[in-house]
């Protein structure tokens, strides 16, 4: 076997979430059908259109240490806090050189952000405007950079096979996970650790969702708020947090005992070229990246038994979604148990990704799809087997998993888990 048939397995898996801290605590609430969505309570809040969203459940400057957290983003912030707990998960007690278990000239980091560090940049310029050039701290354009988190973290771990930020909006986080899998397919790293960060519940950019009408404005009842395929659906809940991932080779897992959680079968990826925010109908687009990730990988369309779904909770793009794995998959779909877990967690954007692949991984690895909840009265066009307000198990034997994501601009990233 060459480098480029390596087989990708997930080995560690972190999160810091508005359901929870940790991995345990989240998938207990997505399991239970909790949503985390509630009114902000922030001054700046009570004059928004929207005002609520999905704030993490445990705030990073509890854990991090003061002196640190102040030279960091809040989306850095969680990074590292996921990407600690994925890396201890995965069994390492240290960063790479130090624990002889991985080589850092071999060892990647792959961490999108949709948006970056959106609350630094923001309220930096709000200091520098109410008290002065000599009050901006020093510390602000590396706090800023996208690529912070990503930097960040390969810091904490010491890698130096490549430490990488794709930027593709609300598929950011996929894209991250899916480059990582190609950074060990492809022979340049035995281990990488990947996923996605997002904190940008901010007035800005709360603003701005708003006025372009993608956000829910159900203010009375934040938690039934995000309602992916329910025929009154008005937009998502704006969340916030990371999910991170470690991926290694199968024979440097093999080599070391690890436990595997998944294989990282691969990804499909493809543009809708349509329009800068509307998402392409037809689903023509995700189709593509669908066949994409079929024609480039040994996936079985049989064992696909579950689809953690993109479905954001507006009207176009849950659709689109459906219609295309029915134009891909067929009569397949019905077996397919579909999950919309923004329901619970609000949408993470560039985070979104990063979370969503741990939730697929974790319905493998537990058998169990967690479910869509606030569908009162479902879209007759949803047509597939949606989970719907309660968890539901999924079958024995060897079975696999999707997580679709779709941002601005029209990306479209599908990534594919498999039982090890």
């Amino acid at each position: 076997m060459n480098a480029t048939d390596r087989t990708v397995v997930v080995t560690g898996i972190g999160a810091t979430t508005p359901l929870g801290g940790d991995i345990a605590s989240t998938w207990e609430g997505l399991v239970a059908g909790r949503s985390a969505a509630r009114v902000l309570d922030e001054e700046w809040a009570e004059e928004m259109p929207v005002r609520i969203g999905a704030r993490v459940a445990v705030e990073p400057t509890e854990i991090i240490p003061r002196p640190q957290a102040r030279k960091l983003d809040r989306s850095a912030q969680f990074a590292l806090l996921a990407a600690r707990e994925a890396w201890a998960d995965a069994g390492y007690t240290g960063p790479a050189g130090s624990d002889s278990a991985v080589d850092p000239d071999r060892l990647g980091a792959v961490v999108a952000s949709g948006i970056g560090g959106v609350s630094t940049l923001l309220g930096q310029y709000d200091i520098l405007r109410e008290k002065g050039v000599r009050r901006v701290s020093p510390h602000t354009v590396p706090m800023l950079m996208p690529n912070g988190p990503s930097a960040n973290v390969g810091l904490e771990v010491n890698a130096r096979a490549g430490v990488h930020t794709p930027v593709s909006a609300c598929a950011s986080g996929s894209e991250a996970v899916g480059y990582g899998v190609e950074m060990i397919r492809t022979g340049r790293a035995d281990v990488v650790i990947a996923g996605g960060t997002e904190a940008a519940i901010h007035p800005l950019p709360i603003a701005a969702f708003g006025n372009m009408m993608a956000m829910s404005k159900n203010n009375d009842d934040p938690q039934g708020a995000s309602r992916p395929y329910d025929v009154d659906r008005d937009g998502f809940v704006l969340g916030e947090g990371a999910g991170m991932i470690v991926l290694e080779s199968a024979e440097h897992a093999a080599a070391r005992g690890a436990r595997i959680y998944a294989e990282a079968v691969g990804q499909g990826l493809s543009a809708d070229s349509h329009d800068i925010v509307q998402p392409e109908p037809s689903g023509n687009g995700i189709a593509h990246a669908l066949q994409n990730l079929v024609a480039s990988t040994d996936i079985d369309p049989a064992e696909l038994v579950h689809i953690n779904a993109h479905a954001t909770s507006t009207p176009l793009g849950d659709i689109a979604e459906i219609k295309a794995l029915r134009k891909v998959f067929g009569d397949h779909v019905d077996h397919m148990r579909i999950s919309a877990t923004k329901s619970m967690t609000g949408h993470l954007l560039g985070g979104a990704g990063g979370v969503e692949s741990v939730a697929a991984i974790l319905a493998l690895h537990h058998r169990v799809a967690p479910p869509t909840i606030n569908i009162d009265t479902l879209d007759p066009e949803a047509d597939a087997d949606i989970v719907q307000g309660e968890a539901r198990p999924l079958p024995e034997g060897r079975i696999a998993s999707l997580n679709n994501s779709f941002g601005f601009g029209g990306h479209n990233v599908v990534l594919a888990f498999r039982t090890p």
